[in-house]
């Protein structure tokens, strides 16, 4: 699932952004692919991984994995390096976030999908809610999960902004003000 958001996260990097040519504008940042740091990080990684490999018989399971590893570290470089990332003298890619556009796609994408994904979680959890809240016992079905009744709910809550722009407009999304009680002061 990690390596599933990581590979939309770089696919929607490299489509939004695509390459910068901005280069010392940004506190000393410069393109991953000419920092001698990252490229430095880069040798060490896989310098580290090539000597753990050597403790292992080269046809062995261990070793055929830190070779996979190696080949993903480079991967994972060169992805950095093409996309047009800046790094930072530390040789670590850093993100913009100062509101221009040729660096939205490094947060807006992600931080979409962020929201869709806490917005999702929320309102599934409040389906859920409001449906045990009618039952007989609905303390006891908020600590021992209806795991059918959530699983109805997760399904069907991937369209949560169509029903909360639904719910918003026929008034069943909103509390009235009479039903909230106010501590007094």
């Amino acid at each position: 699932m990690k390596q599933i958001f990581a590979i939309i996260w770089m696919i929607t990097l490299i489509t939004l952004t695509g390459p910068i040519n901005t280069f010392a504008e940004i506190s000393n940042l410069q393109p991953c692919k000419n920092s001698p740091a990252f490229i430095k990080r880069l040798n060490n990684s896989i310098k580290k991984l090539e000597t753990r490999m050597q403790k292992y018989d080269p046809t062995t399971p261990p070793a055929l994995a830190i070779q996979e590893q190696i080949k993903k570290t480079q991967i994972r470089f060169d992805k950095y390096s093409q996309s047009g990332i800046l790094c930072g003298t530390d040789g670590l890619p850093h993100l913009i976030t100062d509101g221009r556009w040729n660096h939205a796609g490094e947060f807006m994408a992600p931080g979409l999908l962020f929201i869709y994904i806490t917005g999702w979680i929320g309102w599934v959890g409040r389906k859920y809610i409001q449906a045990i809240s009618t039952t007989s016992k609905p303390t006891e079905k908020e600590i021992i999960l209806d795991v059918p009744l959530a699983l109805k709910f997760s399904v069907s809550g991937f369209t949560w902004p169509l029903e909360a722009i639904k719910e918003f407009t026929n008034g069943q999304l909103l509390a009235n003000d009479n039903d909230i009680t106010v501590s007094p002061r």
